[in-house]
C-alpha cells in the first residue's frame, strides 16, 4: 500500500519559457513607443548652422510606459527642422555615422543659452528621456539602472533606431542622465558625473585634460589633437552705485493735499525697486588647441579682456512691484468684496427714514433748496452742506476721506464746481459738449474697443480717481464715502438742473460702459427738465385760461403710482391714454374754435376748423393732397433715449408676449408710440391732411407715384399707398384714425424725465463698492493701456509693441461681454505687468549704461540697440568683445563693483590717479573682475577606439564646475564591428 501511494505524493512544476516577463514587455513596450514616433531606422542630417538651437523652435511629445507597476514617462525633445529634413531624406549616405555622433563634434552650437540640459552637455538636436514617473520614487539602486540601460540597448538593437536614448536616475533635482546610441557597427555611451566638492586638480584646463584622455584610453601614440572651447562666466550684483531711476510717489503730499486735480487723474508707473538683479558676463574662448593655452593651479592665460567673445545676459528680478500693476491689481480685488456701501459706512446717512427706506426719499431730504443763492456757493459746496446732516450721525473723524482729499477729488470730476455759476446752461456750454469733441486719435477710440468711456470723460477720471483712492487712501471704505459723494452731487444737479460736465451730449453710448451710460441718461433727463420749465414759463405766460396749476403737474398727478417704461406709453386705454388732452379750455385759450371730436360708429366725421399749431417749417414744395395746402413738417417729441439693460427689458418683455395674433397686435402698439406722437403732430400742423400726406413725409418708399396720361393727353402724376399699407387693419392705419390734432408740446411725454432720473438715481446709489468696480474696471484697464503706449513710445521696444497689440485684441473679446471671467482679466491684468516690468527694465539698463551721458549719436544709438536686445533675446553678443563700446562699459562695472567691494572710492582714486587708472582699466588685470562664478570646458576629438584598427569616431566630454556642484558629461564612442 506504501508502495501504491508514493507516486501520488510526488509533485512536479512545470515552466513555461515561451511566456513573457515583465522585463521582456518593458522592452516592446519601449520598441513599440520608437516605433510610433517614427524614430527607427538610419538618421542623417547636414551641421546645424551657428545658433538654431536659440532662434529655432524645440517641440516634445509624450507617452507612458510600464515595467510592472512601476509607470515611467518618455518624452521625445527634437530641433523643428523641416527643410533639412527633406535633404537629409534625398542625402542618405550608407554606414555614415547616426546625426547624434556627428553633433558631438559640431563647434555651432556650443554653450546653447536657452535649451535643455541634455543639449548643452552633448549639443544634441534630438534625443528620448525616459524618467520615472511623476507619482514613482527616483531609481537609486545600481543594479536597477543598469537593467533599464540594458532594456534601451537591446530595444535600440531590435529596432535599428538611431536617436539617443536617455534614463534618467538618482533625484531629480540631480539631473543625473545616463543613455545610448547605436548605429551601423558604432554605439556611443553617455555617462555622467555629479560631486558636491571636487578635487583640486579638477578645477583647470589641464587635470581636465587628464581625465578626458585616461578616460577615452586611446591607443595611439602621439595622441590626435584635442579641441577645446572654454566659456568663463562672471556675474555682476552690486549695483549700489546705480541708483534706480524710479522715484517712489510722495504719499505725504497726496494725503497733505499738494497734489492737483490734474495727478488724480494720471495712473503712476515704473518699479519700485530695480527690476534688474545681476549682470552675467560669458568670455569664450571657442577654438583652442591643447598647447596653444596654460590653464593650471598655479597660472592661466584666461584673461577676460583677451576672449576673443564675449556675450551677456541679465538676471531679472522675480515679481518686481510695480506702481501701475498694484493699482490695477487692488482695484481688481474690489470686484470680489461682498459688502454694501451701507455696511462699509453704516446706515446713519439712511436711518431717519427707517431701515427699509427708499434711498431715493433720503436723497430729496438731503438735498433741500439752500438759503444761499447758487450764485454765491459753488456746486460742491452745496453738496457738502448737505452732507454735514449725515456728519451729524457720524463725525467728521470717522469720515474716511478727510476734507482737503475730497474737495481735491470733486474738484478733479467737477471742474465748473470752482466756479461761480449764475445758471447751469453756462456749465453746459463749457464742460460739457465743447471739450468733449471726439478727436480723430486711434488710441482715444480704445473705449470704443474696451466698452469703456472716453478719456476724457467724467466716468473715465472717476475710474482713475477711484483707484487712487482705493490704493492710497482707506480702500474700500475711501471708495464708498467718494461714490456716496458722488451721489449725493448727482442729486444735486438734477434738482437744480445743472448739467454733469464730462459727458456728450446726446442719447446714451450705447459702445460705452452702462455706468457712462446712466450718466448720460441722466444728463439727458436734465436737459429735458430744463427745456420743458423753461417752456412752461413761456406757455404761462401766453395762456390766458390757465387753471394755475402747471401742466406738467397735471401729467405728474396723473402718471405718479405708474410703473413702466418709457416705451409703455401706449396704454391699454385711449381714455386714460388721452385723458391729459381732454381740457377744451386749453384749446380755447390757444385760440382754438374748437376741435376734432372723434369718429361716429357710422364712419360719418364731425369736424370743425382748426387752426394749425405746432409747425417748424414747410417741406419743399409739397402740398397737401385734398385742400392743397402747403405741406409743413411738425415740430415732434425726440424718441425716449434708452441705456442697454432698459434695451435688453424691452426685449425680454416683447418676447414674452409670444408669437399670438393678440401677442402681435400688442406688440406692434407698444413699438408704435413714438409714430402715434408723430401722427398727432402732423394734424396738427397740418389739418385737413390724410394719412398719404403723413406717408409722404414720413415714409416716402411707401408712396408710390406713377405717370399716367389723361383724356386730354396730359401727363398726370397718381399716387397710392405701398401694398403693406393696405393691408387691412394694420398699425399704420390703425393709428392715424385714432390720432387727434395735438401739438408736440401738450402731447403726453414719450420720455418720462422725472421718472427715468429717479430710476438712474436710484440705479447708482444701491451699487455696492464690488458693483462699481466691475462697471469700471474697463475704464481703468484703457487707462493703464493708455499709459503704457505712452510710456513705450518713450523707449521704442519692438517687443512690447507687439505685446501691446495682444492685450488690445485680447482685451477687445473679453471686455465685450457684461460679466467677463475673473480668470481671463487676471489674463490681461498679467499682460500688463508684464509689459510694465520690461519697460522698466529697460530704463534700468539705460541708467546704468549710461546711455543719457553718451554724447556721440550713434555711439548712442548702438547703445541702445544694444540694451533692447536684452529684452528681446535671453542672450546678447558683445561686439566687439571687451574692447568695443558696451564691453568698455561692462568692464568699468565690473571693475567699480571690485572698487566697492574692497573699500577703495572709485571717484576719489580717479582724481588721484588721473590717467594711469585709465590705463589700468584698459589694460585689465585679474582684479578688475572678481573669480567665475562658473567654469565651463569642451573637450572633443576623433579617435580609433578601442582597438588601432577600429574606426575613428567622436569622443567627448563637457564640464562644468560653480560654487554650487562639479559636472562631468562624457559621451564615448566605440566600434562595435570587431569589439
Amino acid at each position: 500500500m506504501a508502495a501504491d501511494s508514493e507516486p501520488e505524493s510526488e509533485v512536479f512544476e512545470i515552466t513555461d519559457f515561451t511566456t513573457a516577463s515583465e522585463w521582456e514587455r518593458f522592452i516592446s513596450r519601449v520598441e513599440e513607443v520608437l516605433n510610433d514616433w517614427k524614430l527607427i531606422g538610419v538618421s542623417s542630417g547636414k551641421p546645424l548652422e551657428k545658433g538654431v538651437y536659440t532662434t529655432e523652435t524645440w517641440e516634445e511629445k509624450s507617452d507612458e510606459i510600464a515595467f510592472a507597476d512601476f509607470r515611467f514617462s518618455v518624452t521625445h525633445h527634437y530641433l523643428v527642422q523641416e527643410s533639412s529634413e527633406k535633404e537629409a531624406k534625398e542625402e542618405l549616405v550608407e554606414d555614415a555615422l547616426p546625426v547624434a555622433m556627428q553633433d558631438l563634434l559640431c563647434m555651432n552650437n556650443d554653450f546653447p543659452p536657452r535649451a535643455h540640459c541634455l543639449v548643452r552637455w552633448y549639443g544634441l538636436r534630438e534625443f528620448v528621456v525616459i524618467a520615472p514617473g511623476a507619482n514613482n520614487d527616483a531609481i537609486l539602486s545600481e543594479s536597477k539602472c543598469n537593467l533599464l540601460l540594458s532594456s534601451v540597448s537591446i530595444a535600440l538593437g531590435n529596432t535599428g533606431c538611431q536617436v539617443p536614448v536617455f534614463v534618467q536616475i538618482h533625484h531629480k533635482w540631480r539631473r543625473m542622465y545616463v543613455g545610448e546610441c547605436q548605429g551601423p557597427g558604432v554605439r556611443t555611451d553617455f555617462e555622467m558625473v555629479h560631486l558636491r566638492k571636487v578635487p583640486s586638480q579638477y578645477t583647470h584646463l589641464s587635470g581636465l585634460l587628464d581625465i578626458f584622455k585616461s578616460k577615452i584610453g586611446c591607443p595611439l601614440t602621439p595622441l590626435p589633437p584635442i579641441s577645446i572651447s572654454i566659456r568663463l562666466t562672471y556675474v555682476l550684483q552690486d549695483w549700489q552705485q546705480y541708483f534706480w531711476p524710479q522715484q517712489p510717489p510722495d504719499i505725504d503730499a497726496l494725503v497733505g493735499g499738494e497734489v492737483g486735480g490734474l495727478e488724480f487723474g494720471k495712473l503712476p508707473f515704473g518699479a519700485c525697486e530695480d527690476p534688474i538683479s545681476e549682470l552675467h558676463l560669458a568670455t569664450t574662448w571657442p577654438h583652442l588647441t591643447e598647447g596653444i593655452i596654460v590653464d593650471n593651479d598655479v597660472y592661466s592665460d584666461l584673461d577676460p579682456l583677451q576672449a576673443p567673445q564675449w556675450s551677456v545676459r541679465v538676471r531679472k528680478t522675480d515679481n518686481p512691484q510695480c506702481l501701475l500693476s498694484d493699482f490695477v491689481t487692488e482695484f481688481f480685488k474690489l470686484c470680489r468684496r461682498k459688502e454694501s456701501t451701507d455696511e462699509i459706512l453704516g446706515r446713519s446717512a439712511f436711518e431717519e427714514e427707517g431701515r427699509d427706506a427708499d434711498i431715493s426719499h433720503a436723497l430729496l431730504k438731503l438735498t433741500e433748496p439752500a438759503p444761499v443763492p447758487i450764485h454765491k456757493l459753488s456746486v460742491t459746496n452745496m453738496v457738502h452742506t448737505a452732507k454735514k446732516k449725515i456728519r451729524k450721525h457720524r463725525g467728521i473723524d470717522e469720515s474716511p476721506l478727510n476734507n482737503e482729499v475730497l474737495n481735491t477729488i470733486l474738484l478733479c470730476l467737477f471742474p465748473d464746481a470752482a466756479d461761480k455759476l449764475t445758471d447751469g446752461s453756462e456749465a453746459r456750454t463749457s464742460t460739457s459738449t465743447g471739450s468733449l469733441s471726439p478727436p480723430d486719435n486711434e488710441d482715444y477710440n480704445l473705449y470704443i474697443q474696451f466698452k469703456s468711456a472716453p478719456s476724457d470723460s467724467l466716468t473715465y477720471k472717476l475710474a482713475l480717481c477711484l483707484c487712487m483712492i482705493n490704493f492710497y487712501h482707506g480702500g474700500v471704505k475711501g471708495v464708498a464715502h467718494l461714490w456716496q459723494e458722488f451721489v449725493l452731487e448727482m442729486r444735486f444737479r438734477w434738482e437744480n438742473n445743472i448739467f454733469i460736465p464730462g459727458l456728450a451730449s446726446g442719447a446714451p453710448d450705447l459702445r460705452c460702459c452702462l455706468l457712462h451710460q446712466k450718466l448720460q441718461m441722466l444728463n439727458c433727463c436734465i436737459e429735458r427738465k430744463k427745456a420743458r420749465d423753461e417752456g412752461k414759463k413761456v406757455n404761462s405766460d401766453r395762456a390766458s385760461g390757465d387753471t394755475g396749476k402747471p401742466e406738467s403737474s397735471k401729467e405728474s398727478d396723473k402718471e405718479k403710482g405708474e410703473v413702466g417704461k418709457s416705451w409703455e406709453s401706449w396704454s391699454d386705454s385711449e381714455e386714460e391714454f388721452f385723458e391729459c388732452l381732454s381740457d377744451t379750455e386749453d384749446l380755447k385759450a390757444n385760440g382754438q374754435e374748437g376741435g376734432k371730436k372723434g369718429i361716429a360708429k357710422d364712419g360719418s366725421k364731425e369736424t370743425l376748423a382748426l387752426k394749425p399749431e405746432g409747425r417748424l417749417h414747410q417741406h419743399g414744395n409739397l402740398t397737401l393732397l385734398h385742400p392743397g395746402d402747403p405741406l409743413y413738417v411738425p415740430i415732434t417729441q425726440e424718441p425716449a433715449p434708452m441705456t442697454e439693460d432698459l434695451l435688453e427689458e424691452q426685449s425680454e418683455v416683447l418676447a414674452k408676449l409670444g408669437t399670438s395674433a393678440e401677442g402681435a397686435h400688442l406688440r406692434a402698439r407698444m413699438q408704435s408710440a413714438c409714430l402715434l406722437s408723430d401722427m398727432e403732430s402732423f394734424k396738427a400742423a397740418n389739418p385737413g391732411c390724410c394719412l398719404e400726406d403723413f406717408v409722404r413725409w414720413y415714409s416716402p418708399r411707401d408712396y408710390i407715384e406713377e405717370e399716367t396720361v389723361n383724356e386730354k393727353g396730359e401727363i398726370v402724376i397718381k399716387g397710392e399707398l405701398s401694398a403693406r399699407m393696405k393691408i387691412p387693419s394694420n398699425m399704420w392705419v390703425e393709428a392715424w384714425e385714432t390720432a387727434k390734432p395735438i401739438p408736440a408740446r401738450r402731447q403726453r411725454r414719450l420720455f418720462d424725465d422725472t421718472r427715468e432720473a429717479e430710476k438712474v438715481l436710484h440705479y447708482l446709489a444701491v451699487q455696492k463698492p464690488a458693483d462699481l468696480a466691475r462697471h469700471l474696471l474697463p475704464c481703468v484697464i484703457h487707462a493703464a493701456v493708455l499709459k503704457v503706449k505712452e510710456e513705450e513710445s518713450i523707449e521704442d521696444i519692438s517687443s512690447v509693441k507687439k505685446i501691446i497689440k495682444q492685450i488690445i485684441t485680447h482685451s477687445s473679446k473679453v471686455l465685450r461681454f457684461p460679466n467677463p471671467e475673473d480668470k481671463k482679466l487676471e489674463e490681461i491684468i498679467g499682460q500688463i505687468m508684464s509689459v510694465e516690468a520690461t519697460i522698466a527694465r529697460a530704463r534700468s539698463l539705460k541708467a546704468k549704461f549710461g546711455i543719457e551721458k553718451c554724447d556721440q549719436e550713434e555711439e548712442r544709438k548702438d547703445l541702445e540697440r544694444f540694451v533692447n536686445s536684452f529684452l528681446e533675446q535671453p542672450e546678447v553678443t558683445v561686439i566687439g568683445a571687451g574692447r568695443g563700446p558696451a564691453g568698455t562699459i561692462i568692464h568699468k562695472l565690473f571693475v567699480n563693483a571690485q572698487r566697492i567691494a574692497a573699500m577703495m572710492p572709485l571717484e576719489d582714486e580717479l582724481k588721484r590717479s588721473g590717467s594711469m587708472d585709465e590705463k589700468r582699466l584698459n589694460s585689465g588685470t585679474a582684479a578688475d573682475f572678481p573669480p567665475p562664478a562658473g567654469r565651463e570646458v569642451i573637450l572633443r576629438t576623433t579617435i580609433p577606439r578601442p582597438a588601432p584598427y577600429s574606426k575613428a569616431l567622436p569622443q567627448r566630454m563637457y564640464s562644468v564646475l560653480t560654487k554650487e556642484d562639479f559636472r562631468l558629461a562624457g559621451a564615448f564612442s566605440s566600434d562595435t564591428t570587431f569589439f
